[in-house]
C-alpha cells in the first residue's frame, strides 16, 4: 500500500518539504516547476485544523497575487515558465492548530519548509570522432587530399542537419606488425558539432527547448556518419580486388561525447547529485562566461545573482 501511495504522489508531480533540510528541486528553464507542497509527506496524510500557508521567494518577496507562480487554497506552489533569475530559496511557513482530545484545548504549531530550487538546461552535445585509413606511406601527397575530400563528403552528408565538422586533424603513423613488413595508418579526428551556419534560425522555430532540437540533430549526424564508415567497410569486401592505396580500418570507427553548457550554467556533480548531467544554473558568486561545463569562482564575489556570465 504504501509503494502505491508514493506511486501516486509521484504521478501528481508534487514535491514535498522536510523540516529537517532545505529540499533540492531542478526546474528545466522556460517550463513550469512541480508543485511544491508546504508539508512533509507524513503531514500531508493526517488531518489538519485551521491551516495557513505563508510563502516567501527568493527575493523575500511574499509570492501571494505574483503573476508568475500558482498558489493553491492547500498551500501548493508552482512557478510558471522559470527563468535563471527565479532560482534560489523558496520558504514556506505553516501553521496549524492542534486540539487536545482530553481538554479541548488549543494550541499553535508553526513548521517551516525550505526548497532550493534551480533552473537548469540540458547539456548540449557534441561527439569526437575517430577512425583509421591505411595508406602507402606517410610522406604521401594523396593523404592530405585524401583528409580534405574526407571532410567534405562527412560535412555533406549533415549539412542538412545545420550541422557541421570542427577541430579535424590527421596523423601518419608508422608501425611494424608481426610477421609483415612496416605499415603506415591515418589516424583521422574531428568533431561533429552542431552549430554550424543557420543553426540560430532553426532554434528560433522552436524559442523554448533549442538545446533538445539541436541534441537530436547532432545525434542524427553522428548516426549517419557511423553508417557511412560502416558501409566503407562493407565496399572494400564487395568492390575491391586488390583494396586502394588509402582505405577505411574495418572497426577503427569510435566515438566520444562532449558536452558544453551555455554561459551562466555548468555541472556540478557533487553540489547537484540529482541532476549531475544537467547544466545547472550558477550560483551567486560563480560565473561561466562561454560554453565550459563549470561554473568558475568570482575572485571578488560581487555576483548576488544566479546564472552570472561574468564577475
Amino acid at each position: 500500500q504504501e509503494k502505491q501511495l508514493y506511486i501516486d504522489l509521484i504521478e501528481k508531480n508534487d514535491i514535498y518539504g522536510d523540516t529537517r533540510h532545505e529540499v533540492n528541486v531542478y526546474v528545466k528553464v522556460f517550463t513550469n516547476s512541480p508543485f511544491l507542497v508546504c508539508m512533509d509527506l507524513a503531514r500531508s496524510q493526517a488531518e489538519v485544523i485551521d491551516p495557513k500557508y505563508l510563502w516567501i521567494g527568493p527575493d523575500g518577496r511574499n509570492l501571494e497575487g505574483q503573476m508568475y507562480v500558482n498558489l493553491t487554497e492547500t498551500g501548493k506552489l508552482m512557478v510558471l515558465g522559470f527563468k535563471e533569475s527565479m532560482s534560489g530559496a523558496y520558504t514556506c511557513t505553516l501553521s496549524h492548530k492542534i486540539i487536545e482530545t482530553m481538554t479541548q484545548e488549543e494550541r499553535e504549531v508553526v513548521e517551516v519548509y525550505k526548497f532550493m530550487v534551480y533552473a537548469y538546461r540540458e547539456a548540449d552535445h557534441a561527439y569526437r570522432v575517430f577512425v583509421r585509413y591505411t595508406t602507402k606511406e606517410c610522406e604521401l601527397p594523396a593523404n592530405s587530399q585524401f583528409f580534405e575530400e574526407l571532410k567534405k563528403i562527412v560535412n555533406n552528408i549533415i549539412s542538412d542537419l545545420t550541422c557541421h565538422i570542427t577541430e579535424s586533424s590527421y596523423k601518419c603513423h608508422s608501425f611494424k606488425r608481426p610477421k609483415q613488413g612496416l605499415g603506415h595508418q591515418l589516424f583521422v579526428s574531428f568533431q561533429v558539432n552542431p552549430f554550424a551556419p543557420g543553426w540560430v534560425e532553426v532554434c528560433h522555430r522552436v524559442p523554448y527547448d533549442c538545446e533538445d532540437v539541436t541534441n537530436m540533430r547532432v545525434e542524427e549526424a553522428k548516426d549517419r556518419i557511423g553508417e557511412f564508415f560502416n558501409k566503407q567497410a562493407e565496399a572494400l569486401k564487395q568492390e575491391f580486388q586488390t583494396p586502394p592505396t588509402i582505405h577505411y580500418v574495418e572497426n577503427s570507427f569510435s566515438v566520444t561525447p562532449i558536452d558544453s553548457c551555455r554561459p551562466g550554467f555548468g555541472k556540478n556533480d557533487l553540489t547537484h547529485k540529482n541532476c549531475a548531467s544537467c547544466c545547472v544554473v550558477c550560483a551567486p558568486g560563480t560565473y561561466s562566461p562561454n560554453s565550459d561545463v563549470t561554473c568558475r569562482i568570482c575572485t571578488r564575489p560581487r555576483v548576488k545573482k544566479y546564472g552570472a556570465r561574468s564577475c
